[in-house]
């Protein structure tokens, strides 16, 4: 569940959901106001739990492409949930310390919002649809809203139909790797056709001989 941000709802139902999700995520990461040197997408919660499965099933998506300076952290077999997240977090400052964040997690909210996909600028809080205290996460953040919050949060979650889940993953993976699609197959870690604001996306340096570094620097104004 995501904090006091502004916050975009997409329509899951609607062809166009995932292409919204890429164009999103893409203005999203545009308006980052600092440096860094890749991302990380963090999908968080339980495989255990039908309605929490979301991000690690939506991890286990991307888990498969191969992107250059793009880490994935909580899938199926590896996931990230409340028992381990303050760990994994500290592992992400450790391991990448010049890092990008895109939390991905299922969350709870109004009825008329139920199946919508959200994403915004800033940090989401994972847990607290269930009222768990757990430390916020990202720099931008993804939501999909599974059900309905209020009371009962745990059985709602445990009752969530397994194909609106996987419906729902399949749908914020789409959009995510569109977000990162590339022309040709040669691994690379950011396409060249996004259309880049001259205060945008550019490429600044060599790492080493295997990994690109880039730097982005963000226009002024609200996301359009």
């Amino acid at each position: 569940m995501q904090g006091k941000q502004s916050v975009f709802y997409i329509n899951e139902r609607k062809a166009s959901a995932s292409a919204e999700l890429s164009c999103l995520l893409k203005k999203c990461i545009e308006k980052t106001d600092r440096v860094w040197e890749e991302i990380i997408i963090l999908c968080i919660g339980s495989d255990r739990i039908t309605g929490d499965s979301l991000g690690p099933l939506i991890g286990h998506q991307l888990s498969k492409c191969r992107w250059r300076n793009i880490r994935i952290y909580g899938t199926l077999d590896y996931p990230v949930h409340a028992l381990n997240l303050e760990a994994t977090l500290d592992k992400i400052k450790r391991r990448h310390p010049s890092s990008l964040l895109i939390a991905v997690d299922a969350s709870l909210g109004s009825k008329k919002h139920v199946g919508f996909i959200t994403v915004g600028c800033g940090a989401l809080c994972p847990g607290a649809g269930v009222h768990k205290a757990l430390p916020s996460v990202g720099d931008i953040f993804i939501t999909g809203i599974l059900n309905v919050s209020g009371t009962f949060e745990h059985f709602l979650l445990q009752t969530t139909r397994l194909s609106f889940v996987v419906q729902m993953a399949e749908t914020i993976s789409e959009g995510i790797i569109q977000a990162f699609a590339r022309p040709c197959p040669k691994p690379r870690l950011l396409p060249d056709p996004w259309d880049q604001p001259a205060e945008g996306w550019r490429r600044f340096r060599e790492k080493d001989s295997q990994t690109a570094a880039l730097s982005i620097e963000s226009s002024s104004g609200s996301i359009s």
